[in-house]
């Protein structure tokens, strides 16, 4: 992960900051999505006293980029597991054990479209988050 960022930083002409590397490491090792406040905490393993800012700031640009996720649902983050940037994101939250499955669907599926589309909506972004039971808890 941090070779894709390191590699997406000098092609797209953005700075690779401590803070930014230390933020993908630790979403990228976490096994389960993690708050901002979690990861600031482990931050403070890295830096000495990192600030809220710090944290925030990295994750804006991690997502903006299309490194990490947030989940919406738990007000938290998780890698981007795809090897693109994309424009839709779609999480499997198991409600049990908490695993986060991402799944790729880079295009908008055709109902979705067409009930924005039918409500003059222009969509530009677009996330789903489905929660259940993943197979290991079913």
């Amino acid at each position: 992960m941090i070779e894709k960022l390191e590699n997406y930083c000098a092609e797209y002409g953005e700075r690779v900051t401590p803070p930014r590397k230390a933020v993908l490491e630790i979403v990228a090792a976490a096994t389960k999505p993690m708050s901002a406040y979690d990861i600031l905490e482990a931050l403070g393993e890295k830096f000495d006293k990192p600030k809220p800012p710090t944290a925030y700031r990295a994750l804006e640009f991690l997502s903006q980029h299309g490194f990490i996720h947030r989940i919406e649902s738990l007000n938290a983050y998780v890698s981007c597991s795809e090897n693109h940037k994309h424009h839709g994101s779609q999480f499997m939250i198991c409600k049990s054990c908490g695993r986060v499955d991402e799944i790729h669907l880079c295009h908008m599926p055709d109902a979705l479209q067409k009930a924005a589309k039918a409500k003059g909506f222009s969509a530009s972004a677009w996330n789903v988050e489905i929660s259940g039971l993943c197979a290991t808890c079913g």
